[in-house]
């Protein structure tokens, strides 16, 4: 008696995950956005492809000069580094202190108001879109006829006038270190406007 074998063989099913194309769009912002607002949306991009595509879409020329004061070597910057004393008694007697100080309670009132902004349309403020032009005051070579006195005074009175995040970023540009709060780097910058050239502006 002969026993056949029956070889059974099982068909195996291989499941090809596709790869989702990519549909995260990038964040709308308002027709004319405040500068932190662009870096934190470029900043919270997970691709390069991504942080260019936001910093393209709301390019403006504060925003080109930021970056270049920020990542050019060869620009100095002629003002203390470090904190700033900052505080606008015109305000408010006791909002003294330190930059730090003032975002933390900007931040803070934002948290009782129960608001998710922190625009300076809420508070009344100034954007750097609208003093950028005054930034060559505090580099080295831009106005050499400027006291330091004259130049940090003018420094802080336009600190003052700024919403509190975008101060912060004037500060963290003028010690080249946006990058510890913002996620963009030379490249993403160099990439979104290609026509930067650095070096040689001091």
């Amino acid at each position: 008696m002969t026993t056949t074998k029956k070889t059974t063989t099982k068909k195996r099913t291989v499941k090809t995950v596709k790869a989702k194309a990519s549909t995260t769009s990038i964040p709308v912002l308002p027709g004319i956005p405040f500068a932190y607002e662009v870096l934190d949306a470029a900043s919270k991009q997970r691709t390069k492809a991504k942080k260019v595509e936001v910093l393209q879409k709301y390019k403006h020329p504060s925003l080109v000069t930021l970056f270049v004061w920020n990542y050019d070597t060869s620009i100095i910057t002629l003002l203390p580094e470090g904190e700033v004393p900052y505080g606008n008694t015109r305000e408010d007697n006791s909002m003294t202190g330190t930059l730090s100080d003032k975002i933390n309670d900007a931040v803070g009132k934002m948290g009782e108001m129960g608001s998710a902004s922190l625009g300076s349309q809420d508070q009344g403020k100034a954007s750097i879109r609208a003093e950028y032009q005054k930034f060559y005051n505090f580099c080295k070579g831009g106005n050499p006829g400027l006291s330091s006195l004259r130049r940090e005074t003018m420094f802080i009175n336009i600190l003052e006038g700024l919403h509190p995040l975008e101060a912060e970023i004037l500060i963290l540009v003028k010690d080249k270190k946006l990058e510890e709060k913002y996620k963009i780097s030379k490249e993403v910058v160099s990439t979104a406007y290609p026509e930067i050239i650095w070096g040689d502006r001091s």
